[in-house]
């Protein structure tokens, strides 16, 4: 099934909040993304969601896609692996024109990575102060008004960690689907159960829905997938526990450019199908969380 994505910006009908007590940046409808087809990429911290969406990337790209990934975090990592380097953050570039950005030039903040992806690094506010939904935003903004999106097949957020306000939400403003990745154990499961939350919270007033989860990292799948059939998710790839996959980081290098073995040729496959498949669509999840002492309760052991 062909995915169809509504690339107008969803009316707020009334003007509930996306979650109890939410205090929210909202979505301008002058920065939505056009056609592309846009995915946020979630999961608790160190599962290696920096690591997925650039193999991601090269994956799309390798399918005659053109790419743009996006990372979201102030230690701006997310790209390395592509463009060999830790390039400026767009807050970074902004602050250096006063926040003048006429005076930007694309290639002041946009850097080509490997097999052609686009890379940008959001960055973020300084500790404790700011917001990273402001971030985004700006983002966005700068990338439309340079016309950088016109000629963008897939656009992939790469988020920081679990979600614990609505800064670090904002990218699922954009997102038609939102991917988990998770691992087998626990404190994984527990934060996905949370991010599935605020996907459904995003959802009431955006287009955003819940596309699916990778196990990463992970030789067995046996919790996750107890989970997901407990809450309507669906597991759409297996990324085992690869040491190639760490050593590629180390390299500065994305798994595609990792000398063949069994084990990277199998990942790499793994990772064509899964692009291959979202390029396609399907129908989203129907997913539905856990209040936290019941997930407890559902993974715990007496």
């Amino acid at each position: 099934m062909t995915l169809v994505i509504d690339k107008k910006p969803k009316p707020r009908i009334n003007p509930r909040e996306d979650g109890d007590g939410s205090v929210q940046v909202h979505l301008d409808p002058a920065t939505s993304i056009g056609t592309a087809k846009v995915f946020s990429v979630y999961g608790k911290g160190g599962i290696g969601k920096s690591t997925t969406s650039s193999n991601l990337s090269v994956a799309f790209s390798k399918l005659g896609k053109r790419v743009l990934q996006i990372g979201c975090d102030p230690k701006h990592d997310s790209t390395f692996t592509l463009t060999k380097s830790l390039v400026p953050t767009v807050i970074d570039i902004l602050e250096q024109v006063d926040f003048h950005s006429e005076e930007l030039r694309p290639e002041d903040f946009v850097f080509q990575g490997y097999n052609g992806v686009m890379c940008v690094e959001a960055g973020g506010p300084p500790a404790g102060t700011g917001c990273g939904g402001y971030v985004v935003g700006q983002t966005v903004k700068l990338l439309k008004e340079h016309h950088l999106l016109e000629d963008t097949d897939v656009v992939i957020f790469d988020v920081l960690g679990d979600v614990v306000c609505g800064g670090f939400a904002s990218p699922l403003q954009h997102a038609d689907r939102a991917l988990i990745v998770t691992a087998n154990d626990f404190d994984s499961i527990f934060a996905m159960n949370r991010i599935v939350a605020a996907i459904n919270a995003k959802a009431k007033n955006y287009g955003v829905r819940v596309g699916g989860v990778i196990a990463n990292r992970s030789k067995d799948t046996d919790q996750i997938d107890r989970f997901a059939e407990a809450t309507g998710l669906k597991r759409i790839a297996h990324l085992p526990d690869v040491d190639a996959i760490r050593l590629s980081r180390l390299k500065k290098s994305t798994l595609f450019e990792m000398p063949s073995s069994p084990e990277v040729d199998h990942v790499q496959k793994e990772y064509m199908r899964l692009a291959a498949q979202l390029w396609t669509g399907g129908e989203p999840c129907e997913a539905r969380s856990m209040k936290d002492r019941d997930i407890f309760d559902f993974l715990g052991f007496d």
